[in-house]
């Protein structure tokens, strides 16, 4: 594996990982009962998500475009592929942190309310304290909420089954039209903005349906007409149902850039 693949896998990995990582600080929200203040703090690991993005891109590009004049320097299907599980396993482990992350974002949200401060915040979170706390906060999801996926009466099927398309939309955007470069080189530029249709279905499956629906059900959860056990239940159907979407985008990268190329040449 060279340097360049190696950095667009670690790119991969982040921005996965803070998008699964938001339910934990809905979480946080419930049990602080200060929503604002916990997505607020979200907003910190979002920048560095974003700022992930603005350079996985690039590399990807790049990478096209080397192949492109030495088709035999890289094997782009392969890497492709990798950069995907890569998005599976950032997902996975996401999931698998939701316990120790809520915790430690609980702190943060009670510690933010006594001293207003996100500086002062991120300077505490590196102190020795910090670290301890971090390690003292660590656990595994219990079995009662795994159990919760033998038992889906009174979730939300549809918004799941939403969930599971934008995340899989969503996965394999920006990679498809990227990809769609090895198809019509000629047409690589076209192609590759193209992902913002893409991006834009996940989008708005996202900001219209599921994200609604997810702030209601938080706020019943905070008035109590909601158990937070409920809430717990559909968190881990939505993971699972974003991990089934990273997994499915394996087998839509190929169909998506021929779709794409098409749409290029068509333009």
């Amino acid at each position: 594996m060279d340097l360049q693949l190696a950095l667009i896998l670690g790119l991969t990995f982040v921005i996965h990982l803070i998008g699964t990582l938001a339910y934990a600080f809905r979480i946080a929200g419930i049990r602080t009962g200060r929503i604002a203040v916990a997505f607020s703090l979200f907003n910190i690991l979002v920048l560095v998500s974003r700022t992930s993005n603005s350079f996985q891109g690039p590399f990807l590009a790049k990478r096209v475009e080397t192949t492109i004049d030495g088709p035999s320097l890289y094997n782009l299907q392969f890497d492709f592929m990798l950069i995907i599980a890569t998005a599976s396993a950032a997902t996975l482990v996401g999931g698998l942190l939701i316990p120790t992350f809520q915790r430690y974002s609980t702190t943060a949200v009670s510690s933010f309310r006594r001293n207003r401060s996100v500086l002062r915040l991120l300077l505490r979170s590196v102190t020795p304290r910090g670290i301890s706390l971090l390690v003292e906060s660590a656990a595994v999801p219990s079995y009662q909420n795994l159990i919760q996926l033998r038992r889906p009466s009174g979730v939300p099927i549809g918004v799941i089954l939403m969930n599971f398309a934008a995340s899989a939309l969503w996965t394999v955007g920006v990679l498809a039209a990227i990809y769609a470069g090895t198809i019509s080189p000629e047409l690589r530029v076209t192609s590759s903005t193209l992902s913002s249709v893409i991006n834009g279905v996940a989008t708005i499956m996202l900001f219209i349906m599921i994200d609604p629906y997810l702030a209601g059900l938080t706020d019943d959860t905070i008035s109590g007409d909601a158990t937070e056990g409920f809430f717990r239940k559909v968190v881990v159907w939505m993971i699972v149902s974003r991990l089934a979407g990273t997994i499915a985008a394996q087998f839509m990268l190929e169909p998506a850039a021929k779709l794409i190329a098409l749409t290029a040449r068509a333009l």
